[in-house]
C-alpha cells in the first residue's frame, strides 16, 4: 500500500514498449515463418526473457496472432486505405501498387507474412494456419463487398461478376507476395500490377 495516498499499488508497470516489442516479434515470425521461429528467437530480437513475454503476450500462437494484428494495421499497410478509394479501379490499383512496393520493401522481409504463415504451417500449427486462411477470405469478401457498392453505384457494370473480381484481385495479391519473397524487385511487381491493372479495365 502506498501510505502516502492509502492507494493499493496495482503492479510494477512492464519496462518495455509493447508495440516496438510486437514489431520486433513480426520480424521474426515474417523472416522464418511461425514454424521456424522458436522462443528463443523471439525473446532474443524482443529483448525480453520468457516470462516477459507470457505475462504480456500469452503463448507463441497468440503472439502470432497479435502480431498479425499489429500487421494489418501498420501506417504503411495498404489494404484498409485501397477499400475506401473512390471507385473500383483505383480500390484495384491502390491495392496492387501498394503490394508491390510494400512486398519487395528492404527495409523489412520480402512478402506478406500472412500468406507466407500459411503455406509454411505444419499440422502442430494448424489453427494458426486455419486463422490465417479465415483473415485472407475476410479480406477477400471485404473487397466483394467494396465491389458490389460500386455496382450499386454504377462504377461497375451490372453483369460484372463481383465474386470473380474480388478472388481476381485475392490472387493477384497472394501470388505477388509469393514471388515476392522469391526475390522480385518492386519494379518487376509493378509490372504485373499493372498487367493486372490493364486487364482489370478490360472485365469491367
Amino acid at each position: 500500500m502506498n501510505t502516502a495516498t492509502g492507494t493499493v499499488a496495482v503492479g510494477r508497470p512492464r519496462a518495455f514498449d509493447e508495440q516496438a516489442t510486437l514489431e520486433k516479434a513480426l520480424e521474426v515470425f515474417w523472416d522464418k515463418g511461425y514454424d521456424g521461429a522458436s522462443l528463443a528467437d523471439l525473446t532474443a530480437a524482443m529483448g525480453i526473457n520468457k516470462t516477459s513475454l507470457y505475462s504480456a503476450f500469452g503463448n507463441k500462437e497468440q503472439l502470432f496472432l497479435k502480431a498479425i494484428e499489429f500487421y494489418e494495421n501498420r501506417p504503411c499497410s495498404f489494404f484498409k486505405p485501397a477499400l475506401a478509394q473512390p471507385s473500383a479501379y483505383q480500390v484495384a490499383e491502390f491495392m496492387l501498387l501498394g503490394a508491390a512496393k510494400n512486398m519487395s520493401d528492404p527495409s523489412h522481409p520480402q512478402g506478406c507474412v500472412m500468406v507466407q504463415g500459411a503455406l509454411a504451417c505444419s499440422e502442430a500449427a494448424t489453427g494458426v494456419k486455419e486463422e490465417l486462411i479465415k483473415r485472407r477470405q475476410n479480406n477477400e469478401e471485404q473487397i466483394r463487398a467494396r465491389f458490389e457498392l460500386a455496382k450499386a453505384q454504377g462504377d461497375l457494370s451490372k453483369d460484372a461478376d463481383v465474386q470473380v473480381l474480388a478472388r481476381y484481385l485475392s490472387t493477384m495479391l497472394q501470388g505477388m507476395a509469393v514471388q515476392a519473397s522469391s526475390g522480385a524487385t518492386e519494379a518487376q511487381l509493378l509490372e504485373v500490377a499493372n498487367f493486372a491493372l490493364a486487364s482489370f479495365v478490360r472485365i469491367q
